[in-house]
């Protein structure tokens, strides 16, 4: 049983930080149900839902929002939840009337989460976006990239999954203090505060002097020679992050480095030399030969693996990092807990899946289920379910 065992939460079905924030949550132990809508909101890079692993470990509920008596399920399901959190822009489930004054009038210790963009205020709060026009405005885009060159968007992890894991902390936050007070209240999670709070510490460092604002000219944005990737012979790439004089010295005695010339510890007056020795040197062996010469010693080194390089690593092997479910091998619950273990409870559902159990389960009779059903409230199955 996972550390969140117990807990019940709801989960408006969307795009963004709230299914990873779902997939968090399900994983720690929480009974997350999904409601999901008619047509769907699956998103076009995922024609199955069954691989959609992101939504692994729900259950499905099919709710016509739009239908007199869609609403009412949905409040129902929150009178008998911990925490329900929706991704819609402002004033769309106040709308729908299934904002949070509605649900916590009927639930005083709801927690109601807000997952969006720009947050429930400001003169964007309304204003569509994605993942990259949020971490662009929070200044978390602009440093990412090599000098000269221009920002590098790195996938969609900064603003959708960091908003997902300031959703699901803000979430688990809110229901430990409801535990005490009784009260309920809402979170406020936008994917332009996360990406902010993650560049926390570089606007300290600028403040330092320590933090140049031209791009790909610092310790970590791929300015320092030994923080940053190089080609290996047979057109593979490896990592080193070997900061520390005593980290890259340990890297530079491995590898044979002709250090003629540098000073020690290596000045930044040295770092286009450096970066140069370092870019012939590494193309001198194979990506496999350099790893079996780097792997456990403390030079700060990996190879740069693959989507499908990654399960069969030894490291990940040992370490039971991925899951197989369904047939489908993907990374497993984390953090690791000693004595409450996260696991994923189910593959991900097609929408309407459990739709008479969960309403079942959550209090309706079977007269109210098959009303529902037969009005289109609660329609069956979508094509894509089995």
């Amino acid at each position: 049983m996972g550390p969140l065992s117990g807990l019940r939460i709801v989960e408006l079905a969307g795009r963004g930080p709230g299914p990873f924030a779902g997939m968090m949550l399900s994983d720690m132990g929480a009974e997350v149900v999904r409601v999901d809508r008619p047509g769907g909101d699956r998103h076009i890079q995922a024609p199955n839902p069954r691989l959609e692993l992101v939504v692994r470990g729900r259950k499905s509920v099919l709710v016509d929002l739009k239908h007199p008596a869609g609403a009412d399920v949905v409040l129902r399901l929150t009178d008998r939840a911990h925490a329900i959190f929706e991704g819609f822009r402002p004033g769309v489930v106040e709308r729908l009337g299934i904002g949070p004054d509605v649900c916590l009038a009927r639930n005083p210790a709801l927690v109601y989460g807000r997952a969006t963009g720009w947050g429930q205020t400001g003169p964007l709060a309304s204003s569509a976006g994605h993942d990259i026009n949020y971490i662009a405005l929070a200044g978390a885009l602009e440093p990412i990239g090599r000098a000269g060159g221009p920002p590098v968007i790195p996938l969609n992890l900064v603003g959708d999954n960091a908003g997902g894991m300031l959703l699901a902390f803000g979430l688990v936050c809110a229901m430990l203090e409801a535990r005490e007070s009784g009260r309920g209240q809402v979170v406020d999670a936008a994917m332009v505060d996360a990406a902010s709070l993650l560049m926390t510490q570089f606007h300290g460092r600028r403040r330092n002097g320590t933090w140049r604002d031209e791009r790909g000219t610092n310790y970590l944005d791929s300015g320092a020679p030994f923080y940053d990737v190089y080609e290996t012979s047979d057109g593979r790439w490896v990592s080193i992050g070997a900061i520390e004089p005593k980290f890259h010295g340990e890297l530079f005695r491995r590898i044979g480095l002709d250090r003629t010339g540098l000073a020690d510890p290596i000045a930044q007056a040295d770092w286009p030399e450096l970066r140069t020795r370092l870019t012939t040197l590494f193309r001198t062996r194979t990506r496999a030969e350099w790893t079996e010469l780097l792997s456990e010693s403390d030079s700060c080194f990996a190879p740069v693996l693959g989507l499908p390089e990654v399960a069969s690593h030894p490291h990940h092997v040992a370490r039971s990092s991925f899951v197989e479910v369904a047939g489908v091998p993907q990374p497993a619950p984390a953090p690791r807990f000693s004595r409450t273990p996260g696991a994923v409870s189910a593959p991900p559902p097609a929408p309407g899946d459990d739709s008479p159990r969960v309403l079942a389960e959550w209090g309706f009779t079977a007269e109210e289920i098959t009303q529902l059903t037969e009005s289109g409230a609660v329609p069956g199955r979508t094509p894509s379910g089995r």
